[in-house]
């Protein structure tokens, strides 16, 4: 180019990873993407950023029955979601890696239109609009979220969303920057 000239490194294209899925098998159903956006919002704060338990660097997807479950959990906190699907699924649990949820967050519309998701072997593809994301999964043993959550508490509290939510804002100030903890101090009529 003009007087200027550039020797690139390159690697033959042969080389490059094939992340194709053998078409008609795994498990196959389709969601809304403003749905499926909705879920993995809800979970995907509660990921683990880069702990050395690489199984909590995802999030857990559960397909079973007619229900799709998420969770997350960076071992301070937990995010546990579920929602509706309108076929019947095997039980199949998978871990989806942080990169492939935030990109999916990223991508994905808030429109009725499906994604189509098929689980096979160690991979996953999304189908949405002109764009197909294959991803590998996380191969590793997911904590039993069901053993950390409460149950059976003898004190049930109800507070307006919006005030707890700026209740928090306001503390969160003054909280760690990293779990952004608070203490809730429970009385009679007042939190």
């Amino acid at each position: 180019a003009g007087k200027s000239r550039f020797a690139l490194q390159t690697l033959p294209a042969q080389d490059y990873p094939k992340m194709s899925v053998v078409e008609g098998e795994g498990v196959h159903f389709s969601v809304p993407q403003k749905t499926f956006r909705a879920l993995l919002a809800q979970v995907s704060y509660a990921m683990a950023q880069q702990d050395i338990r690489y199984y909590l660097n995802g999030l857990l997807m559960i397909a079973e029955g007619k229900l799709l479950r998420m969770v997350a959990t960076d071992g301070h906190r937990l995010g546990y979601i579920a929602a509706g699907l309108e076929v019947d699924l095997p039980r199949t649990d998978v871990i989806l890696p942080r990169k492939t949820v935030l990109e999916l967050n990223r991508q994905l519309s808030d429109t009725d239109e499906p994604v189509e998701i098929t689980l096979a072997a160690n991979q996953i593809v999304f189908r949405f609009g002109a764009t197909e994301l294959i991803s590998k999964l996380i191969d590793g043993k997911f904590p039993d979220y069901r053993r950390v959550i409460p149950r059976g508490g003898d004190k049930n509290v109800s507070i307006a969303h919006d005030v707890f939510k700026q209740s928090l804002q306001r503390v969160a100030i003054l909280s760690n920057e990293k779990l952004r903890g608070v203490f809730l101090n429970f009385s009679a009529d007042s939190l």
